[in-house]
Formats: C-alpha cells, structure tokens, sequence
C-alpha cells in the first residue's frame, strides 16, 4: 500500500508572521475604539469641578461661586445638590473675563520642551502628553508634537495613524518635493487650546533618508538636518506659546532634530539601577554628538533642563536609594516633585484617555487623586520654569 504525505503548507516567515499578529492586533485596537467612540464620534471631553477650575484659572473657589452669584462670567452646569461644572471652553471665557490669559506677549519666545529618554518604559510619552494637556488647562497655546514611529501619544489623542491615515510630521521633514507645511499637519484635539502634530510608521523614514541626504552634492539640505523641526516651527511661532515634543526612544536623527529646536529639555528617569546606567550610556552619546554638531557652527543653547522621576515607588527602598543618588549629584538640575507609579493612569490609558479626561468617579478617589496630585506638582513646576525663561 502506497502511502502519500498530505501537502504541507510552507512554513509562514518571521515578516509574515509579525506582519499578520501587527494587522490583527490593529483591528482589534479599531473595534475597541469603534466600541468606545462610535466612528462619526468626536473624542469629546468632560466637565470640571469648581475646585479644578479655580485651580486651572489661579483663583479661589468663593471667588468663582461669588461670579457665578452676581451673575458674571460664564453659567456652570449646576447639579441638583448645587455643584458647579464647567467646560474646558468655559474656563477660558473665564480667564478673558478675569484678565488671567496667561499667553506670551512681546519679545517672550516659543517654549520648546522636549521629552526625551534613551530607553522605553520611562513614562516619556505620559509625561508629555500630560504636561500638553495641562497647559492647554491652564490656558497656554499648546502644540503637541509626536516624533515618535509608534505613535503612542498620537493614539492617546484619538488618532489611530494606520487607520485614520493622518499625515505625519514626516510630510515636513522628508526631502523631496513633496515636503508640505507644518500648517497642512496639524490637527485639533478634543482640548480647547491643544494642537497635535500626528506620528505614523512613516517617521522611521526620516533616519534612513537623512544620512543619504548628508552625501548628496545636489542640496545643503541633508547636511542641515538639525534646522528642520526648527524652521518647520518658525511657520506657526505666533500661534502657540508652548511646543511639547515627544521624542522616540533612540539617539537617532529625529532625536537630534528635535534637540536642536529645544529651548528646554525634559529627560525622564525611571528610579532603577539598570535604567539610570542606561541613562548614563544616552547622556554620553548625546553629549559627544552634540558636541560635533557644535563644531559645525551650532550653539544649542537651552533655558533649563531637568531630570523628572517617573514611575516612582515612594515605599519602595532602592528606588529611594537611586532617588537619592541622583540628588546627590544633579541637586540643581532634579525636578522637586515626582511623578508617582499609579494604577490610574494605565487604566485610564485602555480607553485611550489620560488622567486629565477621565471621571474622577471611575476610580477609588484614594488612588485618582494620589496621581492627579502628582502629575499637577509637575506640570506646575513646568510652568514656573517657563515663566523664569520668560522674565515673569
């Protein structure tokens, strides 16, 4: 008896099996948004408490029940037990009102802070997706940039780049002709005050065509990589008080673009041994490659920069010993506050929301206020530090 062996399918490659897992993985991510925001849906945006508000406006709580009583201002959504709601769009009518809009005026520059670190996993993008967001609250112009390929900050945003095939900063720093304005990239957020500049794949583009730009004969281009995001800001320097960039994980040339257009630098440190030696690692590389882009004649020359602890464990014994030996060394340059590890913030990051949008009710209050405390005392400290770059 003749026995034939079934025809076996030829093994599936490692491209086509991560390409299959990463397009799965992508529809799943599209019906759970579809799910949570119907498609003609706009991310919207809650109301805030008169405690938040006051706080955003720099105000007292009596001062804005007062307003409310004289009828001045702006009308608040009122509960049947008298508590008092604001919009986002509301506390900048107040700000107008109360004289408080807190925009540049004369010769103050762009702010332009860059969140940087070598290694993923650090809270980066949090980090500067918050510190935005908060601005914006708080009544600064605000662009988002995300320079990051995956596009995190992006998604946290309500934009989901595969699918809603919106143009990425790439479109203004790539080389050919068909460089477009930073103008025709930018798009709105849910955030009255809050522009984003979208991520895609397409990114990655620009630290393979940069090193091929360098040796062209043709153009100077290449060889001036380092002015793009720069020049690229220049476009829309009356329009924002504040840029926040969210620089990718890597020393690469997006990394030293974006470094060069920095006024400030953020760099976010997760308070473990291996991650500090990894930082030590960036902090050597960049500081050599800065060095020779100085040698070509440019200054990069920042108002402050400064080390933010992230995903901190105040019980946690060796994450205060590297705490500490950080301090030890870089007193002037830590951040005073920290940015605690919290349950919140990931959670609110399943439905692609930051602390800042979601309902303070969704949590224990306990653990909802313990991290919006934190991420306040940050992004506070933040301002302060434009406000000293400013002369205020």
């Amino acid at each position: 008896m003749n026995v034939t062996r079934p025809v076996s399918e030829p093994d599936m490659s490692f491209a086509d099996v991560i390409l299959d897992q990463g397009g799965e993985i992508s529809s799943k991510l599209d019906m759970l948004r579809i799910d949570k925001f119907p498609p003609n849906a706009q991310k919207t945006l809650r109301q805030f408490s008169l405690a938040e508000v006051a706080e955003f406006v720099g105000v007292s709580q009596s001062y804005l029940k007062k307003l409310h009583l004289q009828g001045k201002g702006v009308e608040p959504s009122v509960t049947p037990t008298g508590r008092r709601y604001y919009t986002a769009s509301q506390i900048n009518e107040l700000r107008s009102v109360l004289d408080r809009v807190p925009h540049r005026v004369g010769t103050e520059k762009l702010q332009v802070i860059a969140v940087v670190n070598f290694k993923g996993g650090s809270g980066k993008t949090t980090t500067a997706a918050h510190l935005a967001q908060y601005l914006a609250l708080r009544g600064y112009r605000v662009l988002a940039v995300d320079l990051d390929p995956q596009a995190s900050m992006t998604a946290l945003y309500g934009i989901q780049p595969e699918l809603d095939e919106k143009p990425s900063f790439y479109e203004t720093l790539r080389y050919d002709e068909a460089r477009r304005s930073i103008t025709e990239i930018i798009q709105p957020t849910n955030f009255p005050n809050l522009d984003v500049v979208p991520a895609n794949l397409e990114l990655q583009e620009y630290e393979y065509e940069t090193p091929l730009a360098m040796q062209s004969k043709d153009s100077t281009a290449g060889k001036l990589f380092y002015t793009r995001i720069g020049d690229a800001l220049s476009e829309v320097d009356d329009r924002y008080d504040v840029v926040v960039v969210d620089c990718p994980p890597q020393l690469g040339y997006l990394t030293l673009t974006a470094l060069t257009a920095a006024t400030s630098v953020l760099i976010t440190v997760h308070p473990q041994m291996l991650d500090i030696m990894s930082m030590s690692q960036f902090l050597l590389m960049l500081g050599n490659i800065l060095k020779s882009i100085e040698a070509a004649g440019v200054k990069v020359s920042l108002d402050w920069f400064r080390y933010l602890i992230t995903r901190y464990e105040p019980m946690d014994i060796p994450q205060q010993q590297m705490v500490g030996f950080m301090q030890s060394m870089f007193a002037q340059q830590m951040m005073k506050n920290h940015m605690v590890k919290s349950t919140a913030i990931s959670d609110a990051g399943l439905t692609k929301q930051s602390l800042y949008e979601v309902e303070r009710s969704q949590f224990t209050p306990a653990t909802y206020d313990r991290a919006r405390e934190a991420l306040d005392l940050v992004n506070a400290e933040v301002i302060n530090l434009m406000n000293e770059a400013w002369g205020r």
